[in-house]
């Protein structure tokens, strides 16, 4: 399964789950209260097996039986900040509705805010004409903090991201991640001010930071974790969040050292997260896998890093249906392998 595909899922559900003008719905309260200190949340991506609305209201039911948690990773919707006070933008009602069905099955939202593209970490996703890629540009760094800051007061979120796999950008603009990194210590500092119980985070691609992709790794050695892309948050991260794709790196889970995740609890006495990961049940393209393979992945992040972590993100709980996908896949570009 593409990560281009899982990235059409997301915008699919947030589409789907819209069904009515763009007026603020009320937010419900949560049927169950989130999970006591300590003690392990677990979830998924919300990707509905079809491209309709039943399959998303269904989806979400079978979550809930399985999971405490949802993650809404949600790009910026540039242009809609700031607002004007009359009508919601369109974005955010998808956001809240999606929060709503969440919600609805008991399960409680964790976000993300995505300013970049799923599909290459090293470009911004929708930034509009005229506006410079950088997070040195004003617009994008008043937008980033405006949207942020709306999820904050309108959902007050426990666990709230303000990035994904930020190494891999850093990776692709070094000159321009200390930009990143101001923007993210001045939002930091105005959730805390408003909302100080709120935990924040970036996420971090693992096996990029352990330079196991020869692509990128610009000759750094294998296993060399690049620390120093995720401590220039310090200490304005409240807990260190990973992303974790063991296939691309590994030809089985059973290659999976048994201390690949490890050095985490060496590095730090904050709590750990895993907020998206997965192993693919068959080859997919030079990746190979299978149902025992992700059998094995579970159980190397379990017995490594399990007693640490606050939530554990999966990315799939079923397979996509391709054929539903296929239309919405021919006008979007992506391909179905």
């Amino acid at each position: 399964m593409s990560k281009g595909l899982l990235a059409l899922a997301v915008f699919v559900t947030a589409g789907l789950a819209c069904g009515g003008p763009a007026t603020p719905p009320v937010i419900p309260t949560p049927h169950v209260t989130p999970l006591p200190e300590g003690q392990t949340a677990y979830g998924f991506f919300p990707s509905p097996p079809r491209v309709t609305m039943q399959s998303v209201l269904d989806h979400y039911q079978d979550m809930a039986r399985h999971a405490d948690v949802a993650l809404l990773q949600q790009n910026i919707p540039w242009e809609a900040f700031p607002l004007d006070g009359a009508t919601e933008p369109q974005p955010l009602t998808d956001i809240r509705n999606q929060v709503i069905l969440a919600r609805q099955n008991g399960l409680e939202p964790i976000f993300v805010v995505d300013p970049l593209n799923g599909l290459n970490r090293s470009e911004f996703m929708g930034l509009p004409g005229g506006w410079e890629a950088s997070f040195s540009e004003p617009r994008v760094r008043e937008a980033y903090r405006a949207f942020t800051l709306w999820v904050l007061e309108t959902f007050e979120p426990r666990y709230l991201g303000l990035a994904s796999e930020i190494n891999t950008y850093a990776d692709a603009h070094p000159q321009d991640f200390p930009h990143f990194l101001s923007l993210y210590n001045e939002t930091y500092a105005a959730i805390k001010q408003s909302q100080p119980q709120a935990r924040v985070f970036v996420t971090f691609q693992w096996e990029d930071l352990n330079n196991l992709i020869p692509a990128v790794s610009e000759g750094r050695r294998p296993y060399q974790v690049n620390w120093d892309q995720v401590e220039a948050f310090e200490p304005q991260l409240d807990l260190w969040v990973i992303s974790s794709y063991p296939f691309i790196a590994f030809r089985s889970a059973a290659e999976i050292p048994p201390d690949y995740y490890s050095p985490l609890l060496a590095r730090t006495r904050k709590p750990l997260a895993v907020a998206e990961g997965g192993y693919t049940s068959a080859p997919v393209g030079p990746a190979a896998g299978s149902p025992e393979d992700q059998s094995g992945y579970l159980q190397a992040i379990h017995a490594q890093i399990g007693s640490r972590l606050a939530f554990w993100i999966y990315l799939l709980l079923t397979d996509l249906d391709l054929d539903s996908y296929a239309g919405v896949m021919e006008s979007n570009g992506v391909p179905d392998r």
